[in-house]
């Protein structure tokens, strides 16, 4: 597995398998466990998807070991403020049956998220979690983070796909030594990526699907991604990246795809503020 190397020296797979939207959990159970027997070693949940038992459990069934999976999960809106993430992440590792955490994540840059990070930032230096990071945040409120507090988060996870490509946020975590990492990469099939012309015209070149293309190119772009699938067969041809380049050409190409704005909805967009903040998962 491919990996990149995050600004405290933890290796991180380069292609991992999300479990957004994964609701039920023996689905949720079964696809982990096909992800983990097909050579994914990233998986990632979140307390606010409720599957992270399910996570847990295929993790503990599989012939992996768990010193080789990286686990991610993060921190829900409703648990922000020092002493509640303490709480949360206690809740998220027994949930997982993990007695430690890989990368532990901010999910969404609202609430008390300084009192947040102070938690998490204790729960690294005592090794609970081996790296700490964000989710959704733009560069502004990365930066605040790193000037008001002593730990740079180690990863941005932010919606990162063709039509989104993110440049100018790449262009800031890598001056800042923070790892990108897609969440959506296939744009949750908007804009009929997988029939896409150019994208398919450059699988065609390869013998590739546009799915493993858009995996090659984020890959390319040294950009985490965790692609998501309950189906067998997609969950391996999405794993199915690592034996071939795309030229200069087609990474040109595909960066004619940007279109520089959100496929769903603007972190900056005070009504949907309101909306997550109002949102809350069954502790």
């Amino acid at each position: 597995m491919y990996t990149v190397t995050l600004n405290n020296g933890v290796e991180m797979p380069i292609l991992g398998f999300g479990t957004y939207q994964i609701d039920d959990l023996d689905i949720c159970e079964r696809s982990v466990s096909e992800a983990l027997d097909t050579g994914y070693r990233l998986i990632d949940t979140a307390a606010a998807y409720e599957n992270e038992a399910a996570v847990g459990d295929a993790i503990e069934k599989s012939d992996v070991p768990r010193e080789d999976v990286f686990v991610t999960t993060k921190l829900w809106i409703q648990d922000a403020g020092y002493e509640n993430t303490k709480d949360a992440f206690e809740r998220s590792l027994e949930r997982l049956g993990l007695d430690h955490l890989d990368l532990y994540l901010i999910h969404q840059p609202f609430g008390d998220v300084h009192g947040s990070w102070r938690a998490m930032e204790d729960l690294y230096d005592e090794g609970a979690v081996r790296a700490i990071g964000v989710s959704n945040f733009h560069p502004d409120r990365v930066m605040d983070l790193i000037a008001h507090n002593d730990v740079t988060p180690a990863v941005n996870q932010i919606e990162t796909h063709p039509f989104y490509q993110r440049r100018e946020d790449a262009d800031f975590l890598d001056e800042h030594d923070v790892q990108h990492e897609s969440w959506g990469p296939f744009a949750e099939g908007k804009n009929d990526i997988f029939q896409h012309d150019a994208l398919t015209d450059i699988g065609e070149q390869y013998g590739k699907t546009p799915a493993q293309v858009v995996l090659r190119w984020l890959i390319q772009r040294d950009i985490v991604a965790i692609p998501k699938s309950v189906h067998e067969e997609r969950i391996t041809e999405n794993f199915d990246v690592f034996d071939f380049e795309l030229s200069s050409e087609d990474m040109d190409a595909i960066g004619e795809l940007d279109e520089d704005e959100s496929q769903f909805f603007s972190h900056r967009d005070p009504e949907m503020v309101k909306q997550l903040s109002d949102v809350e998962y069954d502790i």
